[in-house]
């Protein structure tokens, strides 16, 4: 069974001026997700900014995201680390706190080899009940899950049911669709590249792009399953120019600048990550207005 299919929201962590989580604000902006037909929230990834909250902060954020969806869509938790027992406490923690499933990043820094890697994942899924999707980003984490060990841990561990590929490899994408026959939920973890992988058998995306354009990204992924592959292309090839400024800077720098030009005052990131620069705000703002969300 499928955690979701759809436009899952790679969410951002609001924080106020004295950069403390901003719990308040996160409630408003998960109904906004709600209401604009957002398929599941994904709290406390890359663009949650998990790496710069506190284990405290984490799991409060976690829980305030389950609190306030209240079953009315899934609810998937980053809880992925370096460490292997960070990992497993934190997604056993996020069990607790009632999320929908978990989503795991390959251990970064660490560059863990194939073997490593399925003991890694297959130590924290064998630790909780909830299903796990693994989270392949290979520019962020120096590490890459090839497509035989996806395949492994999906056929092997029976909640390890789906991957999130970011690695833009369309290549190994399609080699790794065509060793699972099936077995695993394809996720795209790249705004520009979602019709590509749901062409190859994807059922959805987790999405920066969302949290700025809720709608159009359910709205594409949907058309596409539905089978309007020309009115999926379309928004696809139209959002280009502004997933282009979403990405000019280090995710989530651009977005949390997007979601403040619509006024929902999400604040800044933690350093190291800084404000937007100016003249890469108003490339954004232009892009936003083309796209027709600003």
């Amino acid at each position: 069974m499928s955690i979701f299919k759809g436009a899952g929201v790679a969410i951002v962590t609001p924080m106020k001026e004295n950069h403390e989580v901003d719990f308040d604000k996160l409630g408003e902006i998960i109904e906004d997700q709600i209401a604009g037909g957002t398929d599941a929230i994904i709290i406390c990834g890359t663009t949650g900014e998990s790496s710069c909250l506190s284990n405290e902060e984490h799991l409060a954020t976690i829980k305030c995201a389950v609190d306030k969806v209240a079953k009315r869509i899934p609810v998937v938790a980053g809880t992925g680390s370096n460490c292997t027992e960070s990992a497993l406490w934190m997604s056993q923690e996020a069990e607790k706190a009632g999320v929908d499933g978990v989503l795991v990043v390959t251990p970064y820094y660490n560059k863990a080899t194939q073997n490593g890697l399925i003991k890694h994942f297959t130590t924290i899924a064998n630790a909780i009940s909830v299903p796990m999707i693994l989270y392949n980003v290979p520019s962020r984490t120096g590490c890459n899950i090839q497509p035989a060990t996806a395949v492994a841990l999906a056929k092997n561990v029976e909640n390890i049911v789906g991957i999130k590929e970011a690695s833009g490899d369309l290549s190994q994408v399609a080699k790794l669709m065509s060793m699972a026959d099936g077995c695993i939920d394809l996720y795209s973890g790249n705004d520009d590249q979602v019709l590509p992988l749901l062409s190859l058998g994807g059922i959805g995306v987790i999405s920066v792009l969302s949290n700025v354009a809720p709608k159009q990204t359910h709205d594409m992924v949907m058309k596409f399953l539905e089978g309007d592959t020309a009115g999926a292309r379309e928004i696809q090839l139209k959002a280009i120019p502004l997933i282009d400024a979403l990405f000019c800077e280090v995710n989530p720098i651009p977005v949390k600048a997007g979601l403040n030009l619509q006024g929902k005052n999400v604040g800044i990131p933690r350093l190291p990550l800084t404000e937007m620069e100016p003249q890469n705000q108003q490339k954004l703002a232009e892009a936003m207005k083309a796209f027709g969300v600003l």
